[in-house]
């Protein structure tokens, strides 16, 4: 008994030693700081670059506001992201000032947002900067709110002499006229409110070519026709409003439709905004020939840039296309892909605190590194190295020749010009990643996975590469086990093993269309069933009754100073034009017309909006619901042994127009009912339910189709 109490004295003796030891190193951590401030608790990258900031930050909560209250004093809300270049920018030059920061931490709470965590909160003081700033809007974006997180002013980078002025202007003016601040609250969440406003559509409505044809020509007003894109700069690759252009070819044979794809396309892979070396594309191009890019990489750019080039491929056999999409796809897997199966959301703009110098080279560089004097010759001519640079000093690898011509120039063969592009090019790889990288940003968003999941499906359908629908499978039971719950609510972020943030529309929306797009490379009912869970949910949670459109934030959100919807496409497509795709989708594969009468509703709605807009690009995804609403999609059902070669075949030609659906058997879908011959494979084309004859050919299929 005696050596029981001695040795259960000396078991928490060794453990009280242990947590000395841990406290210890937990203060050892934080020594080399000599500020640590509340974001040191977020699993945030962007917030945690901020984590040791002498300004007093807070995360974005319902305490943060509960303190301004307390204290009577104004917010300061600064918004951005991890990859972002001028918050760096501004958190060296202002937020690490002490002088700065000891004006914020006496006269304001100070709140930090990740954009990408918390779109919501992004997209109303974004709002609110577009309502009272003469200025542009971007990231990072500084906010001054009352204490109940109503905005007063917003505004975006300021060199620190300027944010000093701004501070010192507030601080004083919430002191001598305070009512002049509230009237700006009151005036300016009024107009936060109002612009999403819509009005739901009583009247009977139709939908026609002839209107289709009039947007594709707003859509073409201002493109540039030489390099792509819209004309002037800086240009955004903005990829859905290439896959309506590319939809509209398909269906009109419009052959200047298909001439602003393909030229986009084509100019986009020769530019500087593709990473020639490591594939993968940047955020968008500082000028307007796609030359020199914001370095930064995103996710979700390039899942959709993926998705379009793979369509493209399958209409016009592009073998440059393909290529572009098995190199982005590499670069995701190698550099934001986690081992869990989820996919990271971004790579920074800068390295060792300068932008692109991860990516660009001396001309010096390339001859030391390429022995070959041919090699090397070609390799310069072909990607406009220079001794002087072609950006800086520096030099971006981009093409301003083409294969053929480059080939011809040398007297080699096409053949011969692309092994020893790739060749050089793994040389150069090589020496690039010993570089200090960019840094990382591993947080995991349900939204931007989506969109990769649906990015290797189609990748799938069009070159049958089956690592391709792995990932995607993978992808989608990632999402399924640690962003789903069984009710179908989703969470938003999921970091360090643990996910978190009630999830917003985007994100049901975006899982619900990559599901469906599972399920037709698949046939496996199991994510049709997923799919209509969430749309459940979100008629559930998010639904505007008044107006049969869908709100961004769930009823379970602690509320904002304004419920927003977002209705106009950007370069990710809108929630709700999402929504309205998915759902026209959804019930006609489950065979429930009011999803269908749902989806035209909100097309209904948004028709006056988008008309009186005059500017198409700006609802893209709209354009494509309104394409499909006015040419009768098909239904093609493969039933058999053999469905899977059939499917894969069919599936390798674009068909914008037609929804899959089939497997061995018949399955539980209403619309395969009777459509099983043992042991034959048979496929139906059918439109609004409506068959033509069966047809065992692929070929015959096809016919059918046109």
């Amino acid at each position: 008994m005696i050596t029981n109490n001695l040795s259960i004295r000396f078991s928490w003796f060794c453990l009280g030693i242990f947590f000395l030891l841990l406290s210890c190193q937990n203060k050892n951590q934080h020594s080399d700081h000599q500020h640590t401030n509340q974001l040191i608790h977020e699993s945030s990258p962007y917030l945690l670059q901020h984590a040791h900031n002498p300004v007093n930050w807070h995360p974005w909560s319902e305490a943060a506001l509960a303190k301004a209250k307390k204290e009577d004093k104004l917010l300061i809300i600064s918004i951005g992201y991890s990859a972002c270049h001028w918050c760096h920018v501004m958190e060296k030059e202002s937020f690490e000032d002490t002088l700065v920061s000891k004006i914020m931490n006496e006269h304001f709470i100070s709140v930090k947002v990740d954009r990408e965590e918390r779109p919501d909160v992004d997209d109303v003081y974004m709002t609110a900067c577009q309502l009272a700033s003469q200025e542009g809007c971007g990231w990072p974006l500084n906010v001054f709110a009352l204490p109940d997180g109503r905005p007063v002013w917003a505004g975006t980078y300021f060199p620190k002499d300027n944010w000093m002025s701004i501070l010192e202007y507030f601080k004083d003016l919430y002191q001598t006229d305070r009512q002049k601040l509230e009237d700006y609250a009151a005036q300016l969440t009024k107009s936060i409110s109002e612009t999403t406003e819509i009005v739901a559509r009583q009247d009977e409505y139709t939908f026609s070519a002839e209107r289709l044809n009039v947007l594709k020509e707003q859509f073409l007003k201002d493109f540039d026709y030489e390099w792509g894109g819209q004309q002037g700069a800086p240009k955004f690759p903005m990829p859905n409003n290439y896959e309506f252009l590319l939809a509209y070819h398909y269906q009109t044979k419009d052959e200047e439709a298909l001439k602003a794809v393909t030229t986009t396309l084509d100019k986009l892979a020769m530019g500087g905004i593709y990473d020639h070396l490591g594939g993968g594309f940047a955020r968008y191009s500082t000028d307007e020939f796609w030359h020199v890019p914001h370095f930064e990489k995103m996710l979700y750019d390039n899942a959709q840039l993926v998705s379009i080039y793979s369509q493209a491929f399958q209409l016009t056999q592009n073998q440059r296309y393909k290529e572009v999409v098995q190199q982005t796809l590499d670069f995701v897997e190698r550099e934001l892909t986690d081992e869990s199966g989820g996919f990271y959301s971004s790579l920074d703009a800068d390295s060792q605190g300068e932008e692109g110098r991860y990516y660009i080279w001396q001309e010096a560089s390339v001859d030391s590194i390429l022995q070959d004097e041919q090699s090397r010759m070609i390799f310069k001519d072909f990607y406009t190295i220079s001794r002087k640079g072609n950006w800086e000093h520096s030099n971006i690898l981009y093409q301003q020749k083409t294969k053929e011509e480059v080939a011809k120039r040398y007297q080699i063969t096409t053949a011969e010009l692309d092994q020893l592009l790739s060749q050089a090019r793994e040389k150069l790889l090589a020496v690039r990643s010993k570089r200090p990288r960019p840094g990382l940003d591993d947080k995991i968003l349900t939204s931007w996975n989506a969109l990769m999941l649906k990015a290797y499906a189609d990748a799938f359908m069009a070159f049958g590469e089956s690592q391709y629908r792995e990932k995607a499978l993978n992808s989608a039971r990632f999402l399924v086990e640690n962003m789903m719950q069984e009710d179908g609510r989703l969470d938003r972020n999921y970091k360090n093993g643990k996910s978190s943030i009630n999830a917003f529309l985007d994100d049901y929306a975006l899982t619900m269309q990559a599901m469906m797009r599972l399920y037709e490379i698949t046939f496996d009912e199991q994510w049709l069933r997923q799919a209509e869970k969430l749309g459940k949910y979100v008629m559930k949670h998010f639904d505007d009754p008044k107006t049969g459109m869908f709100f961004y934030t769930s009823d379970l959100d602690p509320p904002l100073v304004a419920r927003k919807m977002v209705l106009s496409d950007n370069v990710i497509p809108a929630s709700n034009s999402v929504m309205a795709r998915a759902l026209f989708k959804l019930g006609t594969y489950l065979y429930k017309p009011e999803y269908v009468a749902r989806s035209k509703q909100m097309m209904h709605n948004m028709m006056p909006e988008i008309i009186e807009s005059g500017r198409p690009p700006f609802y893209s995804n709209w354009c494509q619901l309104y394409l499909t609403l006015s040419y009768t999609p098909y239904e093609v059902a493969i039933v058999g042994p053999e469905f899977e070669a059939r499917r894969a075949k069919m599936q390798a030609r674009y068909l914008p127009d037609v929804i899959f659906l089939g497997g061995a058997t018949e399955g539980s879908l209403a619309l395969l009912k009777d459509k099983m011959v043992e042991g034959e494979t048979i496929i139906y084309v059918c439109q609004n339910k409506v068959c033509r004859l069966p047809v065992s050919a692929v070929n015959d299929a096809y016919s059918l189709l046109e």
